[in-house]
């Protein structure tokens, strides 16, 4: 397993955690529950995705399908978090729209042997909106929240971080490889960005389990 990157053994360990605390989750936060298989997919994506690259094969087809898959799956997983009824219907239309776009461009205009940095651009900016949206929503709750206790606030924490980092990253992907000390530097950046990702993520299993009451629904 030489060629896995750093980060996979993250996916690994988050994996792990979110199957031992599995039924500890707190009822109202029911939303983890869904955790399990996506790392799971995660972690087989990624080993693939080396594996492929390790042996000098193309594997941007994958990640473009992943990818989509990703944003599709964090928008749903905000929406859960969320109180307005009306805003989660929002994100739910908006998950189908993105993933019928970027199917359309990914097909038709980027190609699938090229990475999708249009959508890819565009799964950024949802996520990043959603979780603001879910930070001002969570600040404008009437009553007192212990953050550390809250996994929300770590998942949408990770997730606005991540896609706030990565969306220069990997929306000009195409363009960075042309410049010597950014495709020197790629990895790196993205190994320090998923561990963070992960970390957070196993840190909001974790809390879940010590939650001692739950945020009222709107």
């Amino acid at each position: 397993m030489a060629f896995l990157p750093i980060y996979v053994y993250f996916i690994a360990l988050s994996l792990v955690v979110s199957i031992v605390v599995f039924n500890s989750f707190h009822r109202g936060d029911s939303y983890l529950k869904n955790f399990p298989p996506f790392l799971a997919a995660t972690l087989i994506i990624e080993t693939y995705g080396s594996y492929l690259s390790y042996h000098n094969e193309n594997n941007v087809d994958l990640y473009n399908f992943f990818t989509v898959i990703e944003f599709c799956f964090y928008q749903l997983l905000i929406s859960m978090m969320i109180k307005n009824k009306r805003m989660r219907k929002v994100i739910w239309f908006s998950c189908i729209l993105y993933a019928v776009i970027a199917a359309i461009n990914i097909i038709f205009f980027q190609g699938k042997y090229s990475f999708h940095t249009i959508t890819y651009s565009l799964g950024c900016l949802i996520i990043v909106s959603y979780c603001v949206y879910y930070f001002f929503e969570l600040f404008r709750f009437p009553k007192s929240v212990k953050l550390v206790q809250t996994p929300a606030f770590w998942i949408c924490s990770s997730l606005l971080f991540y896609y706030c980092c990565s969306f220069p990253l990997f929306a000009f992907v195409n363009y960075w490889g042309t410049i010597k000390w950014v495709v020197e530097s790629f990895d790196s950046i993205v190994t320090i960005l998923n561990i963070f990702l992960y970390s957070l993520f196993t840190i909001a299993f974790l809390c879940s389990r010590t939650r001692k009451y739950t945020l009222s629904s709107s």
